[in-house]
């Protein structure tokens, strides 16, 4: 049912910003005095990063995630009933959506689920069923609903990170954690947790234009749960990435611990 009573504006509306020099430049530098283009001094850099558990009251289990200007929110209800009696399994099922609020990036976003959302929602279903053991809820489903608060980059890792928490927060039993990073291979540079910025930059001449990885991991296992790559670009450089990533995995998971064992030490002491 179309939503007739939201004023979305005409069709061919543009934003002032795609008109502004500043939205529109952009650089194929990496470094600048050395430094990256938020202050990091180091391609293996990581964003200072804020978890936080038991947020949302209403649902079953809730995170936030925030790296630097990224800022990531997850609810997570059920496990319920399926509606559909033609998807009856004895295996429980999980629905991942992905949605970004209107103001989350430069460009406001149309509060319908658009194909980026809904290929970053497949995505991130993919690196979290592995982890889950749907076998513990047979013929139901949990729900998952994550909404990108601010885009500065990196947002499918800090998704799948913030849901992954927000699924131990719910109490639905998993084999392990799932902790992600992106890496931007850059001409000769691979940049660890990019921003939106970093993204963006324009391909070196006489090189290959690069690309993105994103790895879904699950350290405690040492397994692979997801890896999402577009660009094109040498094997070898794309296993380094993908190793520059594992290495920031493991940093971050002890990070994902101590937010879960606060929030179950918080819910103690309330109760």
């Amino acid at each position: 049912m179309p939503d007739t009573r939201r004023i979305t504006g005409p069709e061919e509306t543009q934003s002032p910003f795609a008109f502004c020099p500043q939205f529109l430049a952009q650089s194929a530098e990496a470094f600048s005095d050395g430094k990256r283009r938020d202050g990091r001094k180091a391609e293996a850099d990581h964003r200072p990063v804020f978890l936080k558990a038991g947020l949302i009251s209403q649902a079953k289990g809730s995170a936030f995630a925030e790296l630097d200007k990224t800022k990531v929110v997850c609810a997570v209800y059920g496990p319920h009933e399926v509606a559909r009696r033609e998807d009856f399994s004895m295996q429980g099922q999980i629905s991942c959506e992905v949605k970004f609020a209107p103001f989350s990036c430069r460009v406001r976003r149309q509060h319908v689920q658009d194909g980026r959302e809904k290929d970053l929602s497949t995505q991130l279903l993919e690196a979290l069923e592995p982890a889950v053991r749907l076998d513990s809820f047979p013929k139901s489903q949990v729900d998952v609903f994550v909404t990108v608060l601010e885009n500065d980059g990196s947002a499918l890792s800090a998704a799948i990170t913030c849901a992954s928490l927000a699924l131990a927060d719910a109490g639905i039993e998993m084999y392990d954690l799932v902790v992600a990073c992106t890496a931007r291979i850059h001409g000769t540079s691979i940049l660890v947790d990019p921003s939106f910025s970093e993204e963006n930059l324009k391909t070196v001449s006489g090189e290959k234009p690069g690309g993105q990885v994103t790895l879904g991991f699950m350290p405690s296992l040492r397994q692979v749960s997801a890896l999402c790559y577009h660009g094109d670009t040498d094997l070898d450089v794309l296993s380094q990435a993908t190793q520059r990533c594992q290495d920031t995995c493991h940093k971050l998971y002890q990070v994902v611990q101590d937010t879960l064992v606060k929030s179950v030490e918080q819910r103690m002491n309330n109760s």
